[in-house]
């Protein structure tokens, strides 16, 4: 009989109608999958899926049938907003984001309190990872509850954005709680969705008991070989108190990073024979035993008052109500992954996630299986990096002279633009300095990337091969770039005087033969130009081992600026309108962009992370020199694609326009204009800007306005300190410059 059902099933699907292309977009997202979800689910490609989402192409059977159920079953899930918005729209949402965004304060208590007891009558479901905000105002504050309507597994109205609970039984209530003790002394974990929780636990270790038994959080696993995400929960200054811990830790506390090891808590936490990790008891903790078989005991506790979450990087997240500070860490980690430490630890940690070092083998003879390497990943052993690749201070560096300072033919040097020059005549007449930023540059420069997995192989005069990853010793100064190839048969003229060099972070023109990524070195061939190593560091291991790291972050970049009203695909106008004041529209979401960016940079620096006290002494290993992700040629790699992407638009830009940047830092780029918006020197011929050149949007690298100044701002910030080439970039984005900034 089900046989019979299925086939009924399968015939109703096969001639069922397909929803519209942005509506099967839409449903995809808010599910939270990602097209390589769906592609690998179908059994199709990723193009096949993106094309369905576009409209290019239509599907067929039998992918069709399945592709039919699987939106059908989403939208019963995630029905369609009563008043969606449609591309139509633009103009008038464009009028809207120009207008001041009602706060969330101007919500009265009693408004806040009859929304509540409202959505706890109706048992409203908490809002979808992906739902987009319905209105452009700040979220409401959730207020705390009396302690005669709490009760266990109570949901309350979540605000827009915030994810739900996770769909594993498991971990039915989220991937994490923020911890909060009233006034008469009760203890509640405010869980993503808005639901609450009571905790009875009086102590340390009966929390992590509690946290493991009875509260089910955590978050399942990102891939076949890897481990489920253990529960987080995050203490509170009241919560600290509770449970016997200090509200903030001494100078000397800080500067260890942990608590003293004769701690009282601590004491507990040994004589309930739990284990903490190397880093002890500190704004990151974690608190263990030892695993049996596949089965995990492992909580880690976050501690906001001990500067968990960095300023930098989590703005004020540290002094959010619970409920809020619930919905900013499940809102990242729904979309990234549950925070495993700073946003760069995280950063790195979502690689491992992504591409865990050893997975289960195919069963032996007696059934057995065993742990062996998982293939694309970077294994479970560190391996050496090549001398040039190698920091200043590593032990493969240990017989150089003590005082040796290695030059450009010893030492890889990849890192961002840093570049800046005196403005010509001709830009002086002009009124506006203009500063456009690419959207998480180093992302974009990760995508796709080809990067070593394994050691170095070291050559002596190798033929070039750029679709080799490595380091080559190579002469570059040949390359000429009043001269250069923009296209397959086309060359440009170009004021070399005006542009920095795609070789060095600070624009200078190379010298000799010096140490390169390949796609430093790649870039000199393309703009034309022969090559010839004079040896090298490759790796024949090799894979596109951040494409899924990039995909993930980039996918919780879009989604959650789409809830602040930021779409991919809007038309240039309305797309500096849409990001004109996007973070007051929901201040707490705007923190989870600011965290996902920080990832990207911090997950990327911390593949050479560098020796962090200790009494660490030049010469000897340090603790991050053990892990397989200490990988310095792989962060060289993004760098030199992200300088050399950037570079790129810049001459297509100049070889098109005749306009040449006054300034470089980084992924921000300052030009001479006479208007104050990038659209007064982007070239954008009917709707399209220039091929290969600047793009407005969203999407990771394309380009956003970062700030507007005047040509005087520039001139008198530079004679007052005296400094023609002061880089103009560092500053476009408030004109604010101070004494210290400059080096004065």
């Amino acid at each position: 009989m089900s046989e019979l059902f299925d086939a009924v099933d399968a015939l109703v699907a096969s001639r069922s109608a397909l929803p519209p292309p942005a509506e099967r977009k839409r449903l995809r997202a808010a599910h939270g999958l990602t097209i390589d979800e769906v592609a690998g689910a179908l059994k199709v490609r990723r193009a096949t899926v993106s094309a369905w989402e576009s409209g290019k192409t239509e599907p067929r059977p039998p992918e069709r049938d399945a592709y039919a159920r699987l939106l059908n079953q989403l939208a019963e899930l995630y029905p369609a907003p009563s008043a969606p918005m449609q591309e139509t729209d633009a103009p008038a949402v464009r009028a809207a984001f120009t207008a001041p965004p009602t706060p969330a304060e101007a919500r009265t208590p009693a408004v806040v309190a009859a929304d509540m007891t409202a959505a706890e009558n109706t048992r409203t479901s908490p809002a979808p990872v992906a739902a987009a905000p319905a209105a452009a105002t700040g979220p409401a504050r959730t207020t705390r509850p009396s302690s005669t309507s709490r009760r266990p597994g109570a949901k309350k109205a979540a605000p827009a954005g915030t994810p739900a609970g996770g769909t594993d039984p498991r971990f039915a209530n989220g991937p994490l709680a923020v911890l909060d003790v009233d006034a008469d002394g009760r203890a509640y974990a405010y869980c993503v969705g808005g639901l609450v929780l009571d905790v009875p636990a009086k102590s340390i270790p009966s929390l992590v008991d509690w946290t493991l038994r009875e509260a089910k959080l955590g978050a399942p696993k990102l891939s076949g070989p890897g481990k489920d995400a253990d529960p987080l929960i995050v203490l509170t200054p009241s919560a600290l108190e509770r449970y016997g811990l200090p509200v903030a830790l001494t100078q000397e506390e800080r500067h260890a990073g942990r608590l003293p090891e004769g701690h009282k808590v601590i004491k507990q936490l040994v004589r309930a024979e739990w284990k903490l990790t190397k880093r002890g008891f500190g704004p990151w903790a974690r608190i263990y035993r030892p695993a049996t078989g596949s089965e995990r005991a492992c909580v880690q506790l976050c501690i906001p008052s001990w500067n968990a979450l960095d300023s930098r990087h989590w703005g004020e997240a540290a002094q959010l109500p619970p409920a809020d500070l619930a919905r900013v860490l499940g809102v990242y980690a729904s979309r990234v992954m549950t925070p495993r430490g700073s946003t760069a630890v995280t950063g790195l940690e979502l690689m491992t996630a992504l591409h865990p070092p050893t997975r289960a083998s195919e069963p032996d003879a007696d059934g057995r299986r065993h742990s062996e390497h998982n293939p694309g990943s970077l294994g479970k052993d560190p391996v050496d990096c090549a001398p040039c690749e190698a920091p200043d201070g590593h032990p493969l560096l240990k017989d150089l002279p003590r005082f040796h300072v290695r030059g450009p033919g010893e030492k890889l040097f990849e890192e961002a633009y840093d570049w800046a020059r005196p403005m010509t005549d001709a830009e002086c007449t002009l009124r506006h300095l203009v500063g456009i930023d690419v959207n998480m540059a180093f992302a974009a420069g990760a995508n796709g990337l080809v990067v070593g997995l394994g050691a170095p192989t070291h050559v002596h005069a190798p033929v070039f091969d750029a679709k080799l990853p490595g380091s080559w010793l190579v002469d570059l100064s040949h390359v000429d770039l009043s001269r250069v190839k923009v296209g397959k048969d086309t060359w440009a003229d170009l004021d070399a005087s005006l542009l920095p060099s795609p070789f060095t972070p600070k624009g200078e023109q190379p010298q000799g033969p010096a140490w390169y990524a390949t796609p430093t070195v790649a870039y000199a061939v393309e703009l034309g130009y022969e090559v010839r190593p004079v040896e090298a560091y490759v790796r024949h291991e090799n894979g596109r081992y951040l494409d899924g790291w990039y995909h993930r972050l980039r996918d919780a970049y879009l989604a959650t600026m789409a809830d602040l009203g930021v779409h991919a695909d809007m038309d240039p106008a309305d797309f500096l309108a849409a990001m004109d004041g996007y973070r007051q529209r929901d201040p707490e979401l705007a923190i989870a962009v600011s965290a996902v960016k920080a990832t990207v940079k911090g997950g990327l620096g911390k593949l050479r992370e560098r020796p962090r006290g200790e009494g660490w002494k030049p010469g000897q290993p340090w603790r991050a020199l053990a892990r397989p992700t200490w990988r310095p040629d792989i962060r060289a790699a993004v760098i030199s694609r992200t300088r050399v992407n950037l570079h790129r638009k810049i001459v297509k830009h100049a070889a098109f326009t005749g306009q040449y940047p006054v300034a470089i830092l980084s992924d921000c780029v300052v030009y001479a204009a006479d208007g104050t918006s990038p659209l007064d020197f982007l070239p954008y011929r009917d709707g399209k800007p220039l091929p290969g050149g600047f793009k407005l949007g969203i999407n990771p690298g394309l380009v956003k306005h970062e700030g507007t100044q005047s040509v005087l701002w520039g001139e008198e910030v530079r004679e007052r300190f005296d400094a023609p080439e002061l880089n103009l970039a560092r500053y476009i984005k408030d004109g604010q410059v101070t004494d210290k900034d400059s080096g004065e």
